[in-house]
Parts: C-alpha cells; structure tokens; sequence
C-alpha cells in the first residue's frame, strides 16, 4: 500500500504524528469528569400541587385530572402517572429519551396555565413542576441535627444557608431535604370553648388572618422629604398570635388564648427524619449530569469546615454517606484492571515472539491506541466511568491483534532473506489489505449500538463509541507506526519460526489434525450444523437478566403499617426496626424516613460498612428480611438500589407490574385477587402494592334541605371542617430569611373519632349556630388512601423481588401467564421500570445481533467483492455464541446486558481469526493451488498469528473474567463470555473455517459455470 510505504519512508513525520496523538489523548484524560456510569438523562417533569385536607378522590377528580387531560396533548410524551393522597397529588411525566428536556418544560408549563381555570379555588399551593431524572441517585448524604436547639431552628439553617451554600458549588444540581421541619404557627382550638362564647370556626379564622396583614402602605411626601410608612401589622411568633382579639362578649375581649393552645411548631407534624436514634434532618446531594462526582465531592467537603463555622454550635453536621469513594474505588480497580490487562496481553506477545524488538514494535500499539482514544472520548462529551474503561480494557487484546499481524509478515519477510526495509515494505504491502478488513468489520459491529434506542441504547453508547474509536485508531497505528518501527528496530536474523520447539510440535499435530478433517469434511460440516442447533438451544434456555445488581454499600427499605394509622403510632413502630437493623454486623449507620410518601409508609436506608468488612450485600439483605419483618402491624420490603433506576414510579422492589382499567370498581375488585395470587406464586417475594382502599374514614352526608332551611350552605359546611380538621393554612408570615404559614385546626383530643364531630358549630346567615350533627347523617366506612393514575387511567402497581436463584427472564414469563389466567379482558397490565426495559432491550438485543451480522457481511462482500467469501468468515460465529452461553450457564450467570455486549463483541473479535485464513487462501489460488491446498496453506502460516491474537485477546479480558475490586461481580459476565467464547471458537474455527471455505469456493465454481451457460449456448449452435 502506498500510504504505508509513505510513513516508511518517513519516520520523523510518523514518529511525530503518533507523538501529536499520544499528547492530545493525555491532554484529554486529565480533564475528563469521573463518573461511575454513563450520563443517563431521563427527560422527566415532576408536577406537584396540593389542597389541605382533601380526600384522595377530590384530589384525583378536581387536580390531577385536568392536569392530565392537558399534558395528555404534549409531544413526545411517553408516560404519565398520578398519586394522589390526602392533600397532595404528584404527576411523573417521562418523555421520550430524544426530547428535549428545557422544550418539554415550556410544554408542561403552558399546559399548567391552560388547566388553572379549572382548579379548585381552595388549592393551597398551585401546580409547580421540576426537572427530575431518575436515573440520578445522591452522591452525598448529610445530617444535620441538634441536641438543643428546636428542630425548626435547625431546618432554617439547613434550608436557607446549608443547602443554598451548596447548590452553588459547579456541578450540583439538586439538595433536597427530607424530614423538613419548616417552622409555623400552630392555632388548636377548643370546640367547647368556642361553643360557650357562641363563636364559629370560621370566625376565628378570620379574626386571625386580618390581624396579620403585610400590605404595601405608602409615602408620606413633603416639599423636602419623602418618609415610608411602616406599622407592625405582622404577626411573627406565637406570643404574639395569643393576644389576638377575636370577638367581644358582653363587653370584654376574647383572646386567640382563651379558644385554646397557641404555639410555636413545624409545618408538617407528620413526617420526620432520624439517624439511627437521634432525630435529625437529611440532605441528599444530586449532580448534574455528565459531571465529575469526585470533584464534586471533594468540593463540598472542603466548604464544609466554613459553613459548620459560620452555624451555630449547637448544630452538628455530618457526612452519612459518601457515593463517590465507591465510585472512585470502582473506576481505580477498572483502571488496575486495564493495566493488568496491558502486562498479560504484552506478556504473550512476548512468548510467542521471542524477541524485544518485535514485542517492544508489537506492543506499542496498545497505548498509543488506548491514549489516543481519550481524545475522541473527550470529543464526544464522554466520562471516565466502569462502562468506557470496561471498553478499554477490552480492546487491549485486540488493538494489538492488527499490529502483531504485521509484524509477524514481516519477520516472515525477513526468513526470506530480505532486508529489515524490504520486508517492511512488502510485508506490509501484502497484508495491509487483511488488516484494513480486519479493522472495519470489526468496528462494524459496534455501529449499531451507537444508534440503539431506549435506555439500554443510551447506557452502551459511551461503550461502543469508544471501543470503536480503539480499533480504528489501533489499525492506523498498525499500517503506519508498526510497519516503520519494523523496517528500524528488526535485524535481518530476526527469527520466530524456528525459536520455539513446544510451538512447533503444536504445529505439526494441528497439521495432522486439520489433514484428518479435509478428509472427513461431511462428518465436519455434520458437526457444524449440530453445533449451530445447540447454540440455538441455549440461547433458548439459559436465563434472561438485564442490570445485573450491584453493590454500593446501601440497601434501601420501605415500610408499610395499615391503613389508617395515626403518626405517632407509624413512627413508634418504624424505630423498632433501628435495634435490629443495627444489630447486624455489616450496618455501619441508618437513615429513617417517616411518613413518607404516605402516612402509613416510610423509608429506611441501611448504610454498609466498606466492601473489606462484611458479607456481601445480597447476603446482608437476606440476614436483615426476616428479623424485620418479624415486627406486628409491619412490613418491610428491602432492596438493593438499580444500578440505573428506571421510570418514574417508586420500586419497593426489583419489578414493577401495573393494571389498569378505566373501570376502578372491576380493577379494585381484581386487583386484591390479584395480590393474593401473587403472593402465593413460588417464584416471587415482597410482593406489595399500591392499592390501599381500606382506610378507614367519616362519611358526611349533609341534609341539603334542612341545612338550606336554616340557612347554611354546603360551603359554610365543608369550610367549617376544612379549619377544624384539614390544617388549614389561614394566614402567610413573611420574613427577609423565609415564609412561614399560621395553621389553623382544632386539639388533637377532639380528633380522635367522629364523636368529636358533633362540637363542631357552624354560622347560619341568621347569626345562629347550629350544631354538624344537626345538619348532615355522619357513618364511618372505608375508603382509599391514594388514588393512581397510569396515563388518563386508574392503575394499580404491585412491586416484587425474585428469589434467590430466578432471573428476570423467568419472572416476567410467569407473572404475565398468571395475569393471563387471572385477570379479565378488560385491564390491561404492563411492566413497568427495569422490567419493562427488559422486555423493550431484549427483542431490540436480538434483532442488534441480527444488524450486526449483516453489517459485517455486506463490508465483507464489497471488501472481497464476493456473495460466498463472507459467508466462510461468518462460520465461526455458532461456536463463539455458544462458547460464551456454555460458560455463563456454567459459572451461573444470566445472559444480561454485559453479556450480550460480550457476545456481540465475539463476532467480532472470532472472524478476524477467519480473515485471516480466506485472506491468504484466496491469494494463494491466485497462484494454481486447489482450494483444498489454498485452505490447507492459509490455515498452516496464519496459525501462529491466530494463536497469537486469540490469547492475547483472552488475556485482555481475563482480569474482567476473574473479577478484581469494586463492582467486579456485575462486569464478570462479560469477561466470562469472551473468555469462555474465544477459547472454545478458536478450536472450532480452525477446522470449520478450511473446510467450509472448500465447500464455499465450489459453490462459487458452480455459480460461476451457472452464470456462463448463456453466454456459450451461442456459440455452441452456430
């Protein structure tokens, strides 16, 4: 080739050239962001509102619907799901991967306004949106907490300077606090006092609201001077709010004080945060995508030491949690991992050349190869995380492939008693063809990865970009840099044919032995055709998996008490769970969350000690299940976190399967059957759902007539209860720090039960007051707790693990057959989550598998300008595919994402080998050889090369294979697919490959004598 002949003849130009590469690539290493995985951005909107004291239902007919109906008309909208609970309703909307997130936001914002006229007058707060992205775990967990300061004291600081102070610092994109205590102003109510004064609820609130009043007064202008008005209309403490006068009876004030308590408290009673024991705030730190989470970290680190400073003494903060020295752990051994596999892949080289020169020619591709490829992935955006380096280390065993093909034709060159410059120069000129179709199929292979849609698409694009920039610049490293440093560095004695007896015994039985097969070539081609059922079999029958779990040093679990249960009850028994929990040996601290999302739930975060001083994590969590959930009135669903959380909705478990139907009764009906059902199944554990109809509440029936006969109102009605029972916010404190809300209910002794109803008065329009019960019917009955929208419709989701031993594969088959069985045709069920990504990645993974095969043979074909020849090339690929399933099913693992990447990278690593012989076959055709003597020869002398990159590319990946530090166990699969797939195809390939070649260039003879026919019938006539 002439360009190769160019760096030749040029060496300061190529020296400099590779020189340029390597410096760029170093350049771009050190400024690129450390992550642990790639950036996966989910475009999703959270949109909240809230309306104090309403029921689950009004919550979902009067807010969340014609918020939905709206956003139903948004582009590229791909889910949308509701939970609506006492007071609250959250919407998830998830857009499709490729829209644009700030685009979506305008959408969603536009669509608030044009469904605001249709909100209820009453909402306490209007709908608000987020940008959220699920895919986004905290990388810092915080505590904040004070031994002797009031918990409201300690949220100012944590809300207004803490996470302020941090949301500031490059990088971070969110600091949410859980177990917020907001201060505020609580006003409880005595009914029997406002009785014997003859006062109604309503009166007194707003008796209070128009006491705290903060309205813009004015100016005072004079002909000199201007002076602003300013009072003391603003009510800021408690003290303050008990010598509001609400009435006069006969001639005398009646104070807020003598209605009942005034005090001092926090916004929200019903949820709170502890560690361990000790009640406490959490603050949960969020990165933005693509961001270096090191950096990040260490950089709030260094400002914690100032803002502890600058709080009060009496506030203690600290770090809980840390994600990133997992991270940087992780990334660390991938690197290890990289190196290591640098030193066995040179160490091969070396065995089998003998030589310095030629491993020093050899194995200098690898970093110029791997450097230069940081360039490119800087380029593109890229991070330094487990999946680019995981593509790194794997193209170590075969960047070098291409160079160590040329240099071995070289040295064969030089057997020939050339010159170090002729040989280089012709070497390279006969085998720069090989190596040019070498490169290009097997980057070929990848391209379709970068084009893959869904998450997994996202996930593996990092991967295949870079593997694929690896190989293209290792085969310009190998046609420019390899061949030069050869014509420089090789003597003329330079031998390795002859160096190595144990290698030429090899060779003698592999002659003997692949003579045996040309002669029994129908017995071969039998052989083949079982081998390609089998490989269809266990494709068929090993299990299915997707993510496979990891493990970060935390499990997340999720309590669930029975509906209905007061707070103080919820919370005394969530902190049973601290003993137990901490009773084990590999829990190091834990976060309780309570109260959250619902009353009758919580959250617990089990933090690990380091990897070095305990169990593994899955063990741990199967330690902890039974004890805790050995606790009456308690269930506690412990799972090991994704390692890339998936849609919108909350996963009490490893998969989610949702109903739905537009009929609540029929689904409502079905769906508690269906839980049973799910419970019982063999395969399934945790199972838990959110239907929770069964809350026990106070039906009011108001007798219209006869309260419209006395001159009250529906409204006069359902105000008076909203005051006394919805923690009615009446009136706004505004201070120069925050905004805090004067809450309005009765005591809480005179909410235990609907007794306390009947003290409740309420205002006619003649000044009268007239008793609840005398106006309406009260029953008390049941009802829900949350009422879930999926799209526009009712849904219930159930969530569940697998046990030990079951893969997703056969979990999602039998849950769907059970839905089959069980349910009516009229709901309609659907995965959810990880499992849904499943089900999209796996039919997407095949149909991959399928591209990419006729990828590589349409480059094949135009390379070789042949129907027939690739189809010889591809031969090998059933041995590949079942040497990697055969070791993955007898090591125990699933075919989950890193395994079929591992087996997609198979076909392209094992036809290079193929390449090489039909390469050389061909052209020894060309000089009158029979094809049975051609495949015989190509075989022969490309033996030692094939030896040579198949153990080399064995060797990069077998430090994957055998697993080393942090997140090994997730990224063995893969090594263990090309491991177990390189070493069974080569065995296989080196006599199919011959032999079906043979039976090939015959076909291509009878095709061609086929085609001829016409041409000479004319001739044969005339």
């Amino acid at each position: 080739m002439q360009v190769t002949e160019l760096f030749i003849r040029r060496p300061v130009m190529t020296a400099l050239t590779m020189l340029g590469l390597l410096f760029f690539g170093i350049v771009s290493y050190l400024h690129m962001p450390v992550s642990y995985l790639p950036a996966v951005e989910f475009p999703t909107i959270q949109v909240s509102a809230s309306m104090s004291g309403a029921n689950p239902k009004t919550m979902a007919s009067s807010v969340a619907s014609p918020l939905e109906r709206e956003f139903s008309s948004i582009a590229g909208l791909q889910s949308m799901s509701s939970v609506n609970s006492l007071g609250s309703t959250t919407i998830t909307l998830q857009f499709d991967l490729d829209r644009n997130i700030d685009g979506a936001a305008l959408d969603v914002q536009s669509a608030i306004a044009r469904a605001s006229s249709n909100l209820p007058q009453e909402i306490t707060d209007p709908p608000s949106f987020q940008k959220v992205n699920p895919a986004d775990t905290p990388i810092l967990y915080l505590s904040v907490r004070s031994e002797t300061l009031p918990m409201s004291t300690v949220n100012d600081y944590a809300k207004t300077f803490l996470t302020q102070t941090i949301s500031m610092i490059p990088g971070v994109a969110q600091v949410l606090i859980y177990g917020e205590k907001q201060y505020a102003v609580r006003i409880r109510l005595d009914p029997r006092e406002l009785a014997s004064r003859s006062l109604g609820i309503d009166e007194v609130k707003d008796a209070v609201a128009k006491a705290n009043v903060n309205l813009p007064l004015g100016t005072l202008e004079g002909t000199e001077q201007s002076l602003m008005l300013e009072d003391n209309g603003q009510l800021l403490t408690a003290d303050e709010y008990r010598n509001v006068v609400v009435a006069y009876r006969s001639g005398q004030p009646v104070r807020l004080s003598d209605l009942g308590l005034v005090e001092d408290g926090v916004k929200n009673e019903r949820f709170s945060s502890w560690l361990n024991d000790k009640r406490s705030l959490t603050i949960a730190v969020k990165r933005q995508p693509g961001t270096n989470t090191i950096e990040i970290v260490d950089s709030i680190r260094q400002k914690l030491p100032w803002i502890t400073s600058q709080m009060p003494a009496g506030i203690v903060l600290d770090i809980v949690h840390d994600n990133s020295l997992f991270i940087e752990e992780s990334v660390n051994d991938v690197k290890f991992t990289l190196a290591l596999a640098v030193a066995l892949v040179i160490l091969v080289v070396f065995i089998f050349l003998r030589n310095i020169a030629s491993t020093f020619i050899a194995s200098v591709a690898i970093p110029f190869s791997i450097v230069a490829t940081f360039a490119v992935m800087h380029l593109m955006d890229f991070t330094l995380d487990t999946f680019s380096l995981m593509a790194l280390t794997l193209c170590v065993g075969f960047v070098v492939d291409d160079a160590i093909v040329m240099i071995e034709n070289i040295i064969r060159h030089l057997e020939m008693g050339k010159t170090p410059m002729q040989a280089a120069r012709d070497g390279a000129r006969e085998i720069g063809f090989t190596i040019i179709s070498m490169t290009l199929s097997l980057a070929i292979v990848f391209v379709p990865i970068m084009f893959m849609a869904g998450i997994v698409g996202r996930v593996l694009h990092e991967f295949a970009t870079t593997i694929t920039a690896a190989i293209l610049v290792s085969g310009v490293v190998s046609l420019s840099l390899t061949p030069m440093l050869g014509s420089r560095l090789l003597k003329s004695k330079t031998r390795i044919a002859e160096s190595d007896p144990v290698f030429d015994r090899l060779m003698g039985w592999y002659k003997a032995s692949l003579h045996f097969c040309l002669r029994h070539r129908g017995s071969t081609m039998i052989a083949s055709g079982l081998l390609l059922t089998a490989t269809a079999w266990a494709f068929m029958v090993i299990p299915k998996g997707f993510l496979p779990s990891d493990d970060q040093g935390l499990i997340m679990g999720f309590t669930q008490a029975r509906q209905g249960i007061a707070y103080e009850s919820m919370e005394r028994q969530q902190m049973e769970t601290v003993p137990i929990i901490g009773a084990n040996p590999g829990v190091r601290d834990q976060i309780q969350i309570i109260g959250y999302p619902l009353s009758n739930q919580g959250m617990i975060v089990a933090l690990l000690k380091p990897a070095n001083k305990r169990k593994q994590l899955d063990e741990i969590l199967r330690e902890l299940w039974g004890p805790v959930n050995s606790l009456p009135g308690l269930e506690v669903f412990l799972v090991n976190p994704p390692m890339i959380p998936i849609g919108g909705k909350q996963a009490k478990g490893d998969y989610l399967f949702t109903l739905l139907s537009p009929d609540s009764a029929t689904l409502y009906a079905n769906a508690e059957q269906f839980e049973v059902e799910l419970r019982k199944h063999p395969l399934l554990t945790g199972v838990n759902s959110d239907l929770q109809i069964s809350t026990p509440q106070v039906e009011i029936e108001i007798e219209r007539d006869l309260a419209s006969s006395l001159g009250v109102t529906a409204n006069d009605i359902e105000n008076a209860l909203f005051t006394a029972y919805g923690e009615r916010q009446i009136s706004t404190i505004y201070t120069v720090v925050d905004e805090y809300k004067v809450i309005m209910q009765l005591k809480p002794e005179f909410q235990r039960n609907s007794d306390a109803l009947s003290m409740l008065y309420i205002r006619s329009d003649a000044g009268n007051l007239i008793r609840l019960d005398a106006l309406a019917t009260i029953k008390e009955s049941t009802g829900p707790v949350t009422v879930n929208h999926t799209g526009q419709l009712e849904s219930v989701t159930y969530a569940f693990s697998g046990k030990p031993g079951t893969s997703m594969g056969q979990i999602t088959e039998a849950v769907e057959a059970l839905a089959l069985e069980k349910l009516p045709q009229t709901i309609s069920t659907l995965f959810e989550g990880t499992a849904g990504a499943f089900a999209e990645s796996m039919n997407s993974l095949y149909f991959l598998l399928f591209i990419a095969i006729v990828a590589i043979y349409i480059l094949l074909g135009s390379l070789y300008e042949s129907f027939i020849h690739p189809l010889t090339i591809l031969s090998g690929l059933p041995s590949a595919a079942f040497g990697g399933l055969l070791t993955l099913m007898l090591f125990g693992y699933d075919l989950d994402l890193y395994g079929m990447v591992g087996i997609i990278m198979l076909i392209g690593i094992v036809k290079k080998n193929s390449i090489m012989v039909v390469d050389f076959a061909i052209e020894a055709e060309k000089t009158g050889l029979s094809p049975q003597e051609a495949a015989f020869q190509g075989a022969t002398i490309r033996f030692r090369p094939i030896i040579m990159t198949t153990l080399a590319a064995i060797m990069g990946a077998m430090p994957i294979a055998l697993g080393f530090g942090a997140g090994a166990e997730i990224r063995r699969p893969l090594g263990l697919a090309v491991v177990g797939g390189l070493a069974f195809s080569q065995i296989v390939t080196l006599y199919l490959t011959p032999i079906f070649y043979t039976y090939m260039d015959q076909f291509q003879r009878w095709l061609d004598a086929r085609t001829a026919q016409p041409e000479d019938a004319p001739g044969e006539t005339a």
